[in-house]
């Protein structure tokens, strides 16, 4: 299953490493185009000007871990997809231009399931996502999450709650089942 993953689930961090770490083990192929990540790089400076360089070191290290996940879609014609948020249709085009199976997105105003299903798109929500996972998968996404945490934890230099961060990171049913 190839899914584009919407700048708005790469950015915060605990969600991307959520939504990366289950697709590196296995429970898909995730997807995004440059400007999907020029996107999550600029949503940065809400944290300060030192935030954007290392978005910038995070998404050169997807792309090297991930160096087919990179779409273009530049034979889309942008004008002919229609989304509430016009400045979204870039995501639907990368998602058509890939083949996807759908758009994992906490926007989901702006991707109505009406409009993906005529490209034969889903709508995926993160939480939705992975809490399906950890119900189907076993052990995978509480392995993902110890990751997760123990990354948390060595960038802040103290202990963290696995709960907290997955709230904090819009996961809440996932946060409740793990937590």
């Amino acid at each position: 299953m190839r899914l584009v993953l919407d700048a708005c689930v790469l950015f915060p961090t605990v969600m991307r490493e959520m939504l990366v770490g289950a697709a590196g083990r296995g429970l898909f192929q995730p997807v995004w185009s440059a400007r999907i990540l020029e996107e999550w790089a600029r949503a940065t400076h809400k944290l300060g000007p030192a935030a954007e360089p290392i978005a910038r070191t995070e998404i050169a290290l997807l792309r090297s871990d991930w160096p087919e996940a990179e779409v273009e879609f530049s034979d889309i014609d942008m004008d002919t997809l229609s989304l509430p948020d016009a400045d979204d249709r870039h995501v639907l085009a990368a998602a058509i231009a890939a083949g996807a199976d759908g758009i994992v997105t906490v926007n989901l105003k702006d991707f109505p399931t009406r409009v993906l299903g005529q490209y034969g798109l889903l709508r995926r929500n993160p939480d939705e996502l992975l809490l399906e996972a950890f119900h189907t998968k076993g052990d995978m996404i509480p392995a993902v999450a110890q990751t997760m945490l123990a990354r948390a934890e060595a960038a802040s230099g103290r202990s963290q709650e696995l709960r907290a961060l997955l709230k904090r990171a819009k996961l809440p049913r996932l946060a409740k089942v793990l937590g």
